[in-house]
C-alpha cells in the first residue's frame, strides 16, 4: 500500500490573527470579558493566520446551529471537491478507478453524507463504497490513512481515496467565553485535504503504509471533543492535553516500532498533527525530538492553524513536496484526537 498523492484546497477568505483578534475584540467589547487575556491567548496559540469559510463580516448572520451546517455543507462540498481532484490527479488516478472514499469531519453534520454528494460532481463509480466517518477529530487524518490502507491491503487492484474536510470556524460559540473557547477561537482554521491509497498491484513511488496501531487511553473521554447543544458543537478541551502525550506517547511509539523491529532512532521524518504549541512540546520531550525534527508541522500551524484532522495530511503534503527523505528510510506518522486515542502509521520512503 502506497500514498501515492495528497493535495490541500482552502476558502479564499485568508486572515492573519491581528485581523482576527480585532474582530473578535469588537464582538465582545459589549460583554464582560479580559481583552487582554484574549490577546494572550491568541498569541500563545502561535498562529500566522488562517482560511475561513465565509467573509469574516459573515458570520455575524449565522443564526444557529442549522445557518452554520448549511454553510459547512456548501463550503465543505467546494474544498472537499477541489481537494480530491487534485489528489487523483497527481496520483494518475481516475475517478472511476477509484474504490473506496472514505470522509472524515467532526465540524459538521450531514445526510446524504459529504462523500454520496461528491460522486456526481467529481465522477466517481456508482459502484464506490463510501465510508463517512464522524467524531474522530484531530486524529482522523492519521487513522483515515490507517483505514484507507486496510482498504487496499483487502483489494490491492484498487485505489482509496481519504478525504478531510473541516471548517471549524463555522462551530464557534458567540456567547461561550470560557478560556477553551477562547484558545480554540485563535487556534483552528479552515481547509480540506484529500491522500489517495493505492494498493501493491497499482504500484507507485509514494511512501509505502508498513504498520499502522490505533491506542485508545481509558477514562478519557472528558479530555477533548464536544458538548452537543441548542446552539451547535460546544468544545470541550483540557488542559490535561499535553501530560496525556507526555504520559503515554512515547511508551506507545516505543512498543509500535519494536513490533516492527525499530526503534526511534531508525525514524528519519516525523510527520505529527500540529495540535497546538504546548502539544508539540510535548511530542518533543515525551519522543526526545528536536525542533527541526518537527519543523514542517510548526510551520503548517504558524500559516494555517490547526485544521483537525485535515493538519495531519498538510503536513504529509508538505512533507511530499520537499526534499524527501531518503529511499528506504522510515517514517512516522502520528495523530491524538477525541477518545482520547492516538494513531500511529509507520511509513518507508
Amino acid at each position: 500500500m502506497r500514498i501515492a498523492a495528497v493535495a490541500s484546497a482552502f476558502p479564499p477568505h485568508y486572515y492573519d490573527q491581528e485581523a482576527l483578534l480585532a474582530a473578535f475584540r469588537e464582538h465582545w467589547s459589549q460583554r464582560y470579558f479580559n481583552p487582554a487575556r484574549l490577546e494572550q491567548l491568541h498569541r500563545n496559540v502561535k498562529v500566522g493566520g488562517r482560511h475561513l469559510a465565509l467573509p469574516i463580516e459573515a458570520y455575524a448572520s449565522l443564526d444557529g446551529f442549522g445557518a452554520a451546517n448549511d454553510a459547512w455543507i456548501r463550503v465543505g462540498l467546494e474544498v472537499g471537491e477541489r481537494a480530491v481532484a487534485a489528489a487523483l490527479d497527481a496520483a494518475g488516478v481516475a475517478p472511476t478507478d477509484v474504490g473506496a472514499i472514505f470522509t472524515v469531519s467532526v465540524t459538521g453534520i450531514a445526510t446524504p453524507s459529504l462523500d454520496a454528494r461528491l460522486v456526481g460532481r467529481l465522477g466517481l463509480s456508482p459502484q464506490v463504497k463510501r465510508v463517512p466517518i464522524f467524531g474522530l477529530g484531530c486524529v482522523a487524518g492519521a487513522a483515515g490513512i490507517a483505514r484507507a490502507a486496510d482498504y487496499v491491503r483487502a483489494f490491492p487492484g484498487e485505489a482509496a481515496v481519504l478525504l478531510a474536510v473541516e471548517l471549524c470556524s463555522l462551530t464557534l460559540q458567540r456567547e461561550d467565553l470560557s478560556i477553551p473557547a477562547l484558545i480554540a477561537s485563535g487556534l483552528f482554521g479552515d481547509g480540506a485535504a484529500a491522500a489517495v491509497v493505492t494498493g501493491e498491484a497499482l504500484g507507485g513511488d509514494g511512501p509505502r503504509v508498513v504498520a499502522t496501531r490505533s491506542v485508545f487511553y481509558p477514562d478519557s473521554e472528558r479530555v477533548m471533543g464536544w458538548d452537543v447543544t441548542n446552539s451547535g458543537f460546544r468544545i470541550v478541551l483540557s488542559a490535561e492535553v499535553p501530560l496525556v502525550v507526555e504520559r503515554h506517547l512515547a511508551g506507545d511509539v516505543d512498543a509500535f516500532l519494536a513490533d516492527q523491529g525499530l526503534g526511534r532512532g531508525d525514524i528519519a521524518s516525523w510527520v505529527c498533527h500540529p495540535g497546538g504549541p504546548k502539544v508539540l512540546t510535548a511530542m518533543e520531550s515525551a519522543l526526545g525530538l528536536a525542533r527541526q525534527d518537527l519543523a514542517l508541522t510548526w510551520r503548517s500551524l504558524e500559516e494555517v492553524g490547526n485544521l483537525s484532522s485535515a493538519s495531519v495530511l498538510l503536513v504529509l503534503a508538505d512533507t511530499l513536496a520537499g526534499a524527501r527523505p531518503a529511499p528506504g528510510s522510515w517514517g512516522m506518522l502520528l495523530a491524538l484526537g477525541p477518545g482520547f486515542c492516538s494513531e500511529l502509521v509507520l511509513l518507508r520512503w
